[in-house]
C-alpha cells in the first residue's frame, strides 16, 4: 500500500460521502496488504474464511485489542523493525506490543502532525508537560506513556516539565515558564487524570497563575481515577475558574494505532473521525448499532502497515452521534463512555 497517495490530503476535507468512498478503497487494499504480509493475520482470515474482496468496512475482519497482549503480529521482518511501542502493563503485567518500521512510523507523525496543527497552527509553541521529565524516571523508552509525551513534543519548543521527581509541581519552574512565554500563545499538554490532580485539585491558590494564551492538550481518560472522575463540563469549567485556562481539547486514541487520534471539537464536545481513520459501534452478539445507541468502538485506521492493527476492536464504550456541528472539521462523531466492565483497568498515564 502506497501512502504517499493520499499523504497530501487535509483531515477534514472530505465530506460524508466521499470520505466513505475513499476509505473503503484504502481500508480494503490494507487488509489485503497484511493478508500477503502477515501469516498469523492470514492465518485469522482462513479460519473465518474471509475471501479478500472489496467490501463494506462493517464486513471486514477485525482484531479484539487484547491479541496484541498474546501475540507478536506484524507484517514486516525483523530486520526491517525500527521501534516497537509498548502499551501500559496491567496486573498481568502484559503490555501490547506494535512492532513498527521506519516507514509505518513517519507515517504515523505525518497524519498526527496534520491533525495537530488544526488546533496549534503550524509554529511550534513553547511547551508546557504536566509530567516529571520521562528521561530521569521513565526507563522504558517505548511506554505508551513516552511515546505520547515524546510523539507531541515535536509540535512544540523549550520544553519544560512540571512535576518534580516526587510527582508534585515545581512552582519556581510554572513561574519561570509563564514569566517567559505566558504573554503568547502556548502548548500545554498531560494526561487527563495529571491534569485534574495538578492543575484543578492541587495547585496552589495563593497565586493566581495565568494560562489564558495556553493551548491544552489532553487524553487518557481517568483510568484508575474513575472513582473522582468529573464531567467534562465541570473539567472545563474548573481549569477556567482556576488558571483562566480556555482553549481545552481532550484527544482520544490507542497505543494500537498510534497517530490516529480523534481531537473533540469545543462546540459539540464530541471526537471528530478524520478521513485517515472511522469508527463503528458494535452490541455484545457484536452486531452494529444504530447512531445513539451505546456499544463497543470498534476503530479504523489506514496507518498501520508494519502490524495488522488497522481495524481493532477496542474494550471502550461509545456511541457516534448524529451532528451537524459549524465547526470546521468535517468528519463523522462520537462520545467515548468510559472502559466495558469486563475489561482491565490501563492506561498510558498510569505507568
Amino acid at each position: 500500500m502506497n501512502f504517499k497517495n493520499f499523504q497530501n490530503l487535509e483531515p477534514f476535507e472530505f465530506n460524508i460521502e466521499k470520505k466513505k468512498q475513499f476509505f473503503q478503497k484504502h481500508i480494503n487494499q490494507l487488509v489485503k496488504h497484511h493478508y500477503n504480509q502477515s501469516q498469523q493475520y492470514k492465518k485469522l482470515l482462513n479460519f473465518l474464511k474471509f475471501k479478500i474482496k472489496n467490501v463494506e468496512i462493517s464486513k471486514l475482519p477485525f482484531l479484539p485489542v487484547k491479541l496484541f497482549k498474546y501475540y507478536d503480529l506484524k507484517s514486516v521482518q525483523d530486520k526491517n523493525l525500527f521501534k516497537t511501542m509498548m502499551s501500559s502493563g496491567t496486573s498481568q503485567n502484559l503490555p501490547s506490543k506494535i512492532y513498527l518500521d521506519k516507514e509505518n512510523a513517519f507515517n504515523q507523525v505525518k497524519v498526527l502532525s496534520k491533525i495537530i496543527k488544526t488546533i496549534l497552527g503550524h509554529q511550534r509553541l513553547p511547551m508546557l508537560i504536566i509530567d516529571a521529565n520521562i528521561n530521569k524516571v521513565d526507563r522504558n523508552m517505548f511506554s505508551a506513556k513516552t511515546a505520547a509525551i515524546k510523539g507531541f513534543s515535536i509540535f512544540g519548543s523549550n520544553h519544560t516539565y512540571l512535576l518534580n521527581d516526587k510527582d508534585e509541581i515545581d512552582y519556581k519552574i510554572l513561574e519561570s515558564f509563564l514569566s517567559k512565554y505566558g504573554k503568547q500563545s502556548f502548548f500545554i499538554f498531560g494526561f487527563t487524570s495529571n491534569i485534574y490532580e495538578h492543575l484543578i485539585k492541587n495547585i496552589s491558590t495563593k497565586n493566581k497563575y495565568n494560562f489564558e494564551k495556553g493551548i491544552l492538550l489532553h487524553g487518557g481518560g481517568w483510568k484508575k481515577m474513575e472513582n473522582i472522575k468529573i464531567s467534562n463540563k465541570m473539567f472545563k469549567k474548573k481549569l477556567n475558574m482556576n488558571i483562566n485556562l480556555y482553549h481545552i481539547f481532550n484527544y482520544y486514541g490507542l497505543v494500537e494505532q498510534t497517530g490516529s487520534i480523534f481531537l473533540e471539537c469545543p462546540k459539540c464536545n464530541c471526537f471528530v473521525v478524520s478521513i485517515f481513520s472511522d469508527v463503528l459501534i458494535r452490541d455484545k452478539d457484536l452486531n452494529i448499532v444504530e447512531n445513539g445507541k451505546k456499544g463497543m468502538i470498534q476503530l479504523f485506521s489506514l496507518l498501520p502497515t508494519s502490524y495488522p492493527g488497522h481495524i481493532i476492536l477496542t474494550e471502550d464504550i461509545g456511541e457516534i452521534v448524529d451532528n451537524d456541528c459549524t465547526c470546521s472539521h468535517r468528519g463523522k462523531r462520537f462520545k467515548v463512555h468510559g472502559r466495558s466492565k469486563t475489561s482491565e483497568i490501563r492506561g498510558c498515564s498510569d505507568i
